[in-house]
């Protein structure tokens, strides 16, 4: 009897619903990053949550319900 490996937990909900408020939050935090690019903490903030803005995108396309 051979142990199936583990699924590999998502860091992303299984509902719609959800996926569309985490996605929402990330592009407004995207944004006050943006809002201040002039500055390194800005940068920082813009390219994190931005980074995190296209990953939960990507799997919000991909959920069904």
């Amino acid at each position: 009897m051979t142990d199936a490996p583990a699924p590999v937990p998502r860091f992303f909900v299984s509902n719609r619903r959800d996926g569309s408020r985490l996605l929402s939050s990330a592009l407004v935090i995207t944004g006050i990053g943006l809002v201040r690019i002039d500055h390194p903490a800005g940068q920082v903030v813009a390219a994190l949550a931005g980074s995190l803005s296209l990953y939960w995108w990507l799997q919000y396309r991909q959920l069904q319900r």
